[in-house]
């Protein structure tokens, strides 16, 4: 690709992650939530390796590090659903609302126009799954690269190499 398109792909990423932050953390008051976010942040990615603006060792560096991100978002997430059965209720249960704090705020009545403190586990959740959605998607779009890579000759690695 040009040195045009790995510029814009460079400039794009960091939006892309931003956006997709907030589609996630808004997914509580808004369309949106975790897997959407997610997409949008891993389409940073997407773009990133489309555009060859990473070295071959900067990708196997992002691989690993959305690898641990993956892992991260989903070990987050059951701590979150069992955090209910900690407090004596049922799995899932939203442990968080009405229990003060950043998240723990109680809901107006009447019209009210969405707070960000008042979802409970919700934007937890949501970040939860949006980390897992990234690293996911990310590590399914790099096992892609390195397959087209090896379909067409550029595949330097031995049969031995996969990163784990």
């Amino acid at each position: 690709m040009s040195s045009i398109v790995r510029f814009m792909a460079r400039w794009a990423w960091p939006l892309c992650l931003v956006y997709g932050l907030y589609v996630v953390l808004h997914g509580h008051l808004t369309p949106g939530g975790g897997f959407q976010g997610g997409a949008v942040m891993a389409t940073g990615a997407a773009l990133m390796l489309v555009s060859g603006a990473w070295s071959r060792k900067e990708e196997e560096a992002h691989e690993r590090r959305m690898h641990w991100l993956e892992t991260l978002g989903l070990a987050g997430f059951w701590l979150l659903a069992l955090g209910g059965l900690l407090h004596g209720a049922a799995f899932f249960h939203n442990w968080l609302a009405g229990a003060g704090g950043l998240f723990g705020g109680a809901v107006a009545t009447g019209p009210n126009a969405g707070s960000m403190g008042t979802g409970g586990t919700i934007p937890p959740m949501n970040l939860a799954v949006g980390l897992e959605v990234l690293g996911g998607l990310s590590v399914i779009l790099h096992g892609f690269g390195r397959v087209l890579r090896e379909a067409e000759g550029d595949g330097e690695e031995e049969a031995g190499d996969d990163v784990e």
